[in-house]
């Protein structure tokens, strides 16, 4: 029989915005013969076309790590991208809000990372200043961080595509990766679509990825637990309530930002997201269920040992996630005047989550090399943000070990 697979230098598994910043920084580098494998039927199915769309500044994240280096410098070459390429976009900035003394302290600690992680247009607010930013708003202080801005990530992984094509790249749809076998110096990736021959792999697989590193016989050393977004729409005639982004102090013991408020490129203002254990890697809505992914995490150590440590926190979050009293009275801590007739729900996102063996939520992005592989196995907020500079990192990997 013929073999009627087709030969790439380099396969990227996942047609998200990593996935795509990935290619489009490969060209940059060289004439690779690139081809993206998008499961879906279109490119940014999941987390990137399911997120709230803020260019965030690097406010939170610990200095020196690779999320606050790739982020503050992530920021800049988003904008630069989105002027270049006309994308609407808005550098609106934020507030962070305290909203009683016991979070000032954890504000503080914001404030000295931001600066600490190069933001110069951080400004510290008392409750008095906090109004002229949003009149509405309840808090004692705050910080406004103006580097961070609002813009469609779905337009921007359009633009991606677009360049990827012209330069000579492949995008393919439902393409599903399903096994790997090596062939000498090649690599043969089984999709459900047929098979590809390459020499280099690089996953970006998202909320699959620790599947694919297994697939790849590669232990990725972690499990992807996924935590459904939740999002409530603010009705038309009580917008004026919030002009920009309204954020609370986080929780540092978590790697989510807690509900907060966010103006939409295209109009409009979200509330949220909460984030809720998912019963499906996909599941975006409460009937989601898939009874794989299920036994998957309760036969996974890491799960129980997160599950022991936070389940006071995933207990109210499910009461926030089934009761729309409750997540009324959270945005309420923000803004008081929101009442339960003014918002109604939208729509959700799923955050791949790593977990690891011990418990420990992975905070920072995660990306590990194997034999003509690179795997990206944790890429949670802000990677939309930082896509191009992850885009960077990941590429110069690639062409380190290109043979």
């Amino acid at each position: 029989m013929p073999d009627t697979s087709k030969t790439y230098e380099i396969a990227i598994i996942g047609g998200g915005i990593v996935g795509t910043a990935t290619a489009l920084n490969l060209q940059k580098k060289g004439s690779y013969k690139i081809v993206i494998l998008e499961a879906e039927d279109h490119l940014a199915a999941h987390q990137t076309g399911n997120n709230s769309g803020v260019i965030h500044s690097g406010l939170y994240y610990k200095p020196g790590s690779l999320k606050a280096k790739n982020c503050t410098l992530g920021r800049e070459l988003m904008y630069r991208f989105c002027e270049e390429n006309n994308i609407k976009h808005d550098k609106c900035g934020k507030l962070v809000v305290a909203t009683n003394k016991n979070e000032v302290a954890s504000l503080d600690e914001l404030e000295r990372r931001g600066k600490e992680n190069g933001l110069k247009e951080i400004k510290r607010l008392s409750k008095e200043k906090l109004k002229e930013f949003e009149p509405h708003v309840n808090g004692i202080e705050g910080l406004f961080v103006g580097e961070t801005g609002i813009v469609d990530y779905k337009d921007v992984v359009d633009a991606y595509s677009k360049l990827i094509k012209e330069n000579g790249g492949e995008i393919k749809t439902n393409s599903r990766f399903k096994s790997l076998r090596k062939d000498g110096s090649e690599l043969i990736l089984e999709t459900v679509s047929g098979e590809i021959r390459t020499k280099f792999l690089v996953n970006c697989g998202g909320l699959q990825s620790d599947r694919v590193a297994k697939l790849c016989g590669v232990e990725p050393g972690l499990q992807i637990v996924p935590f459904r977004g939740e999002y409530y729409k603010i009705k038309k005639e009580k917008e004026h309530l919030v002009n920009n982004l309204i954020y609370p102090v986080p929780d540092p013991k978590f790697p989510f930002l807690g509900v907060h408020f966010t103006r939409m490129i295209n109009g409009g203002v979200e509330a949220g997201p909460n984030a809720v254990l998912a019963f499906k890697r996909e599941g975006y809505k409460h009937s989601d269920i898939s009874i794989p992914d299920i036994l998957g995490m309760i036969t996974y150590t890491g799960f129980w040992k997160m599950a022991a440590k936070h389940y006071k926190m995933g207990f109210h979050e499910f009461h926030r996630s089934f009761s729309k009293e409750a997540f009324v009275k959270a945005l309420q801590k923000l803004i008081p005047e929101i009442q339960y007739d003014d918002i109604y729900r939208e729509g959700a996102g799923v955050r791949a989550q790593a977990l690891e063996p011990d418990g420990k939520l992975v905070d920072d992005f995660r990306i590990i090399e194997g034999n003509k592989m690179v795997h990206v196995l944790n890429a949670p907020s802000p990677a939309a943000t930082a896509s191009l500079s992850i885009g960077e990192t990941i590429s110069e990997l690639i062409v380190k070990n290109f043979t």
